[in-house]
């Protein structure tokens, strides 16, 4: 999952590492100050690092950063860990923010997330805030033996695919696919995107077609509802009604959730996989698919949200 980012920037990241408590399951960097993206100054050294850091116990992170990073914290600092804990833990999407934190001559922004909430994310959507991220490629800085985590990230990395399988045509490109795969974290369908976050999502995918190469083409290439061309940089899928049930019935419960509440009438009360079968038959599939994430998106980035707390 570590893949390279720009030149250098691993042992730098590493280093800011070293001014937080050590107790960290997961740690990466992310986003145009580790990856390049079209229209973002690489070299500008004014560019905050983004950073999330999973841990298992919250409580005691927060406690030993409150200590030796007190200034790092907005006024919750006063509440207390236990307070600042219950927060994440409890709200929005689990994450707790410090930003516009001065560290190691770069300024950075770091989110803290319980190691379960994030498996949870990974496995299900709940929210998709940090498995959308790492749909996307990200600077791996610290990943401790723990398969079931391992085996969570690599569960997301396939949902992406899978949804974005059922949101495309019969054949495309890859490069349609990294765009779609990227446009999940913003309102579903990469072709229903219009305005700034369009072009974030292809400034993002095109400079790094290599990154996102590195992170799916083993998923391609084993998955038998495609046929991964790599030579060709071209993508078929089985859009029967079998190979779309197929495609429907491993994407995450949440998103699965999504699409039975838009699709079921009211009173009806089916169970899911009843739902999905009928989605699977719809000349409409992808469209139904995409209404589930966008609905997703509506509540994740609707006003008054505690998404994230910083």
């Amino acid at each position: 999952m570590a893949l390279p980012a720009l030149q250098g920037t691993g042992f730098q990241f590493r280093r800011i590492l070293g001014y937080f408590p050590q107790d960290i399951s997961l740690a990466f960097a992310y986003g145009s100050a580790v990856f390049k993206q079209i229209g973002a100054a690489q070299t500008n050294v004014k560019n905050m690092v983004d950073f999330v850091f999973a841990v298992d116990d919250p409580v005691t992170w927060h406690t030993m950063n409150l200590m030796q990073n007190r200034s790092h914290y907005s006024v919750l600092k006063y509440l207390g860990p236990k307070k600042i804990s219950t927060l994440q833990n409890k709200y929005g999407a689990g994450v707790y923010y410090n930003t516009l934190v001065p560290c190691d001559g770069k300024v950075i922004k770091y989110g803290i997330v319980s190691t379960d909430t994030l498996v949870e994310d990974l496995l299900h959507w709940r929210t998709l805030y940090i498995a959308g991220r790492l749909h996307k490629p990200v600077k791996i800085l610290v990943q401790k033996e723990n398969g079931r985590l391992q085996a969570a990230l690599n569960s997301n990395l396939k949902s992406a695919v899978l949804a974005s399988f059922l949101m495309l045509p019969e054949s495309f490109s890859e490069e349609d696919l990294y765009l779609q795969i990227a446009g999940l974290s913003y309102s579903g369908d990469f072709r229903m995107i219009i305005g700034e976050d369009k072009a974030k999502v292809m400034n993002i995918v095109r400079p790094n077609i290599g990154h996102f190469q590195k992170l799916y083409s083993n998923i391609l290439q084993e998955c038998p509802q495609a046929v991964y061309k790599q030579a060709q940089g071209r993508i078929e899928v089985d859009k029967s009604p079998e190979g779309q049930f197929l495609q429907l019935m491993s994407l995450p419960k949440h998103l699965q959730q999504n699409i039975t509440d838009l699709v079921d009438q009211p009173g009806r009360n089916r169970d899911v996989e009843e739902v999905l079968l009928q989605v699977a038959q719809d000349p409409d599939c992808g469209i139904v698919v995409q209404q589930g994430r966008s609905l997703m998106a509506m509540l994740m980035f609707c006003p008054g949200s505690t998404r994230v707390f910083a």
